[in-house]
């Protein structure tokens, strides 16, 4: 079992950055596929970004490429998401998750969520 914990959300203005930090309990992390996944009011929940077990390969949805940037610290059980030149549609509630793959982009290959942190960008 895996519980994770994100942090690092608000509000910002377009062109503002933020990092999104997500925090994994046990001691297993190290063995999980990490993504970031968003929700907006409405929509459907969709990939972000993925990182794999080393942190070595990383995958971004075409909509983020450039801008985010995810990356994860094994030794603190911590996966990241810095997001710089945000823009009013990136406002959205963003969810890490861990599965038990090398890296995906896809929400079925995800095992465990954590509660969502909210972003909101003003223009």
């Amino acid at each position: 079992q895996v519980q994770l914990v994100e942090s690092g959300g608000g509000l910002v203005q377009a062109g503002d950055s933020l990092r999104l930090s997500c925090v994994a309990s046990g001691r297993t992390f190290s063995s999980y596929g990490m993504g970031w996944f968003r929700q907006a009011p409405g929509k459907e929940r969709e990939f972000v970004a993925g990182i794999s077990r080393s942190g070595s390969t990383t995958v971004y949805a075409d909509s983020v490429k450039g801008r985010f940037t995810i990356s994860r610290d094994n030794a603190k059980n911590t996966v990241y998401l810095q997001m710089n030149s945000l823009k009013p549609e990136d406002t959205a509630v963003h969810y890490c998750a861990a599965g038990a793959v090398q890296i995906s982009r896809l929400k079925r290959s995800y095992d465990y969520w954590g509660q969502g942190t909210q972003v909101t960008v003003s223009s």
